[in-house]
């Protein structure tokens, strides 16, 4: 296992190194796979074991996020891109990607929203994301968790 991160509270580890893809329309394609791409514009290139440990509840918890696994990155609003940055950056995309697979699948982390929260805040501080931003993108994270996603 590969050690992303590590701190008295968190240990994110990953079987190799993550790769994360960016979907391309083409001529060919349908309508409803061009809005797919829209929507969900990035990808997972290849199964991925995922570790995550609490240190702080002295609990681990382990999921594969599989090939093909499609997310829409880092939902940042435009209004916020000066701020924080685009929801583009690279910098983002693992942390987007390991957070909307916690999104979807609460179980993953026993339904506990405030880890998933401390895992996004984690990935973003090993992709070297100031204290400010990941600030911002925190408490957005877990503000619209807990009011939209009823998390």
């Amino acid at each position: 296992m590969i050690t992303w991160f590590i701190n008295k509270d968190i240990g994110i580890f990953f079987d190799d190194v993550p790769q994360v893809g960016v979907r391309y329309y083409l001529p060919s394609m349908s309508k409803e796979e061009k809005k797919s791409i829209q929507k969900y514009p990035f990808i997972c290139k290849k199964d991925l074991s995922v570790c995550l440990a609490d240190y702080r509840k002295n609990k681990s918890y382990n999921f594969t996020i599989p090939k093909g696994y499609c997310y829409d990155g880092a939902s940042i609003p435009r209004l916020f891109w000066r701020i924080v940055g685009s929801n583009t950056d690279n910098r983002f995309l693992i942390p987007a990607l390991i957070h909307d697979v916690l999104c979807e699948h609460h179980n993953y982390v026993n339904n506990d929203r405030k880890f998933s929260t401390n895992v996004f805040n984690a990935l973003l501080e090993a992709n070297g994301i100031n204290a400010l931003q990941r600030f911002f993108m925190k408490n957005s994270v877990g503000f619209f968790q807990t009011l939209v996603c009823k998390w």
